[in-house]
């Protein structure tokens, strides 16, 4: 990655150089993770106090009620954290009878949270400062107020429509009957006490204690599923990484049940193509990387589920050379293809990223999947529940068929990437479907492409859809979308700012030696910080 003066895509910024960083999509946040660095807290301690400011200040993509996973460079190995909850022990598929699909919204979408156990875990294991310590920024922002930022307020006025009749939501997102404006400040006390009572009990408040049964309480007074077992059952897990290398740099995802293996399968695929003897903009370059997330993502959707329930196509099956190969081969390099899910076998997130001097980097995620999530608020806590019901399945033939305290198919990843000589890039691309793409559009930006964080984060982006559709950012050049639509794809235009749509990547790149880069999507509100 070489840092350029003369970057080729237009952008409000540079990439920001320094010995500690922290990048992400809100800048209060951003700070709130500096502070712990200046305070002598490490990447870890970092990572979390920016992860629980962004539940107050960013809650259209994220809150109390999210789920989270993590990749952690200890300064000599990766550690995989998957804090995703299960379904409730009552879910079955009778219970889903005569649905053709799972609820979007509402309690019937309700899964247990885990980012409140990524954060006791992650500061268990990892950190140098109190937990409680992590805490104090968010408190202050939803105790005194912040002023709301333009996307964030965007997204909030969408999601306020839709929601307004949810259980709970108007009553904390809604102040004065409407969502804030951007500019306008925006308190939760409700929110702040919560968040009071995680740090003083570590989490047990919220899983076993008076959140728990707030939690509990509200689900059975809408006859909900959710019960107080189920969230005193959850637990998170340390469950390491998969990878797929691409010439002298290797990708780590975590496993199943989220789609990071969908972007270790899309660069194995395009590893056997000709795509390095292509310019970054080229029209086959992009042609290239839309077939490859194309035969990516329906494998994904047909296998991908619960690690415990893929019993029939594993992660293994999935990541296989053989299989992979086979699967390039069905690529035709001057037209598009409409593909199926192949045979494995014979027979509105929040990304955040913090690196320290000692060498320690984090990749982290957590996110409430649909913006708000199901849009059920607890009363009086802050809480906005996720909605990750709605990525299970009811096909009964599915591994990620709906059952009693599953996990489902998420959308949420962190990504890492190592080089021959250690650790090399932490990042990730928020955005639901997104997520997958923009990894791999990250990584050859980065490494075959020589672009440096900032140039890769503001390069125009393209999506794969359904069928033979792709959506591209209308910034993309002309001639470009001219030779894709000639190609047979299926182009729609959708302009740079649909920040869900196209993602918001926020990436911290070693420089060396000694020091990082940071980028932070200009799609979203955030920054990268260095201290």
């Amino acid at each position: 990655m070489h840092l350029r003066s003369n970057p080729p895509y237009p952008s409000r910024r540079s990439p920001v150089l320094a010995d500690n960083m922290v990048a992400t999509s809100q800048p209060l946040a951003a700070q709130a993770g500096v502070s712990m660095l200046a305070r002598g807290g490490n990447a870890v301690d970092a990572a979390l106090a920016t992860a629980i400011a962004l539940t107050v200040v960013e809650p259209t993509g994220n809150g109390l009620g999210s789920d989270a996973f993590a990749i952690v460079w200890d300064g000599a190995q990766l550690h995989g954290l998957n804090a995703s909850g299960r379904s409730p022990a009552a879910w079955n598929a009778a219970r889903f009878a005569g649905r053709s699909e799972m609820p979007f919204r509402g309690w019937e979408s309700v899964t247990v949270p885990g980012a409140v156990s990524s954060w006791v875990m992650l500061s268990e294991r990892f950190g140098k400062l109190p937990f409680a310590d992590l805490f104090a920024p968010a408190i202050s922002y939803a105790e005194n107020g912040f002023p709301v930022s333009p996307v964030i307020a965007t997204l909030w006025t969408r999601a306020a429509e839709e929601l307004k009749d949810q259980p709970g939501f108007a009553d904390t997102f809604m102040p004065n009957g409407r969502a804030p404006r951007a500019g306008e400040y925006f308190a939760s006390p409700h929110h702040a006490q919560t968040l009071k009572q995680i740090a003083d009990t570590k989490g047990a408040a919220f899983y076993e204690g008076e959140i728990a049964a707030k939690i509990a309480a509200f689900a059975a007074q809408h006859g909900a599923a959710l019960i107080l077992d189920d969230l005193a059952a959850h637990r998170a897990e340390w469950c390491g990484t998969i990878a797929k290398q691409f010439d002298n740099v290797t990708l780590h995802e975590i496993p199943p049940n989220g789609q990071g293996i969908a972007a270790l399968m899309g660069l194995g695929i395009l590893g056997q193509t000709a795509i390095r003897d292509l310019d970054a903009d080229d029209p086959l370059a992009f042609h290239l990387q839309i077939e490859a997330m194309k035969l990516a993502l329906r494998d994904a959707e047909a296998f991908v589920a619960d690690k415990d329930h893929m019993k029939g196509v594993t992660a293994d099956d999935l990541l296989d050379d053989g299989y992979l190969a086979t699967r390039a081969s069905l690529i035709d390099p001057r037209k598009a293809t409409d593909f199926g899910a192949g045979a494995p076998q014979n027979g509105g997130t929040v990304y955040l990223t913090a690196a320290d001097a000692s060498g320690m980097m984090v990749s982290f995620i957590q996110s409430n999947y649909a913006g708000f999530g199901s849009g059920v608020v607890v009363p009086g806590t802050g809480i906005a529940l996720q909605n990750r019901g709605a990525g299970f399945s009811l096909d009964p033939a599915h591994q990620n068929h709906v059952g009693p305290r599953k996990r489902p198919f998420h959308t949420i990843i962190p990504g890492f990437l190592m080089g021959p000589d250690g650790p090399l890039m932490s990042f990730g691309v928020m955005g639901g479907p997104m997520q997958a793409q923009g990894h791999v559009q990250m990584v050859l930006r980065t490494q075959l492409w020589d672009q440096d964080v900032q140039m890769a984060a503001d390069a125009p982006r393209w999506r794969v859809t359904e069928g033979l559709g792709v959506a591209c950012e209308t910034n993309l050049p002309s001639t470009t979308i001219k030779a894709l639509k000639a190609m047979g794809h299926s182009v729609s235009l959708e302009a740079p700012d649909n920040a869900f749509g196209f993602g918001g990547a926020q990436l911290i790149h070693r420089l060396g030696a000694r020091g990082y880069a940071g980028g932070s999507d200009p799609r979203k509100d955030g920054s990268a910080m260095g201290y």
